[in-house]
């Protein structure tokens, strides 16, 4: 679970953005355009593929290239193993919940086979996700390209850096700021959880003792909707799925706002976006026109797929997603 960055720990991600800023503008949208010129097809190609056998790989694969970007940066740090489990994917946020690895895998074999040695491992997370959420309803964004792989994955440093599903408005919006991220920006890629699903650990503190109130239930819960939560998740059973986190789970749509809108978000955090008057705003826009919210929801996917990239003589390309090359 992460928690909310120090004043020191905000001014160094600070700096650390300043940087991800100059690399990011050394980004390309044909970057691959002579190296690699089917790439965005491949992978589409095998995307599509994955998704049509697996539904739920679409949030798995838009999850994975997130959770990567907010450590160390969009460097496809979260696909590596670690023999003494102290990576990324070892990290609470992340293990047992994080899906889509074998699937990168297959994507980056597919790649292997039409531009050996290319294309790095955070490119191809960037267009998966990309990709996955065009393929259940969003819109096409261009993904600028040519990030390369980093060496290091560490599973303290994602329990600092991921933002909680238990987090308050302002801990979110400071979360986000630590990467280069606005209010705004929050606010929309919340808007991913629309094809997301949840396990009900995140949802019983809500229904049962609410804050240590023997038989409370959180008041910004709709009461219908939490009556039908409490079907849903016992007490006592943490590790069931909840399922949907809207009415049309599945598809990429903007009925996660309205759910929002409504009182009927499922984290902590989604009931937090409509606790100050600026994230009000954004969700009741969000919610009432789904054009305004698909193109802006590609805008700051393109931003966040900037953070703190390598490039240039910066990081490797690697020959496998899961391990650095060897020396």
């Amino acid at each position: 679970m992460a928690f909310p960055v120090s004043k020191c720990k905000l001014m160094f991600f600070a700096v650390l953005f300043m940087a991800a800023i100059a690399s990011g503008a050394k980004l390309s949208k044909s970057h691959y355009y002579r190296t690699c010129p089917n790439l965005e097809t491949v992978v589409r190609t095998k995307v599509n593929e994955i998704i049509n056998a697996d539904l739920g790989m679409a949030p798995g694969l838009l999850r994975l290239h997130f959770h990567d970007c907010f450590v160390r940066g969009c460097d496809g740090s979260v696909l590596l193993d670690s023999a003494s489990n102290s990576a990324e994917k070892d990290a609470p946020p992340n293990f047992g919940s994080l899906r889509g690895f074998a699937e990168v895998d297959a994507i980056k074999a597919t790649v292997e086979k039409a531009c050996p040695g290319v294309v790095s491992c955070a490119d191809i997370l960037a267009l998966a996700a990309r990709d996955a959420v065009v393929k259940v309803g969003g819109k096409y964004w261009s993904v600028p390209l040519g990030r390369k792989d980093g060496f290091t994955s560490s599973l303290v440093e994602a329990n600092t850096s991921l933002p909680s599903p238990f987090m308050t408005f302002p801990q979110l919006v400071q979360n986000f700021a630590a990467v280069g991220l606005n209010a705004k920006d929050m606010v929309i890629l919340s808007g991913g959880h629309t094809i997301g699903q949840a396990h009900c650990a995140v949802v019983i503190p809500r229904l049962y003792n609410f804050n240590g109130v023997a038989g409370a239930t959180d008041p910004s819960l709709d009461p219908t909707f939490a009556n039908l939560l409490r079907t849903l998740c016992p007490s006592d059973e943490p590790l069931t799925f909840v399922g949907q986190m809207d009415a049309t789970n599945g598809t990429f749509d903007n009925n996660y706002f309205k759910a929002v809108k409504s009182r009927r978000g499922l984290f902590p955090s989604d009931a937090a976006l409509i606790t100050n008057s600026f994230g009000r705003r954004v969700v009741n826009k969000a919610a009432k026109s789904p054009g305004s919210f698909l193109k802006d929801f590609g805008k700051s996917m393109v931003k966040m797929g900037k953070i703190g990239v390598l490039t240039g003589s910066a990081g490797e390309i690697r020959q496998v997603c899961s391990a650095v090359n060897s020396s």
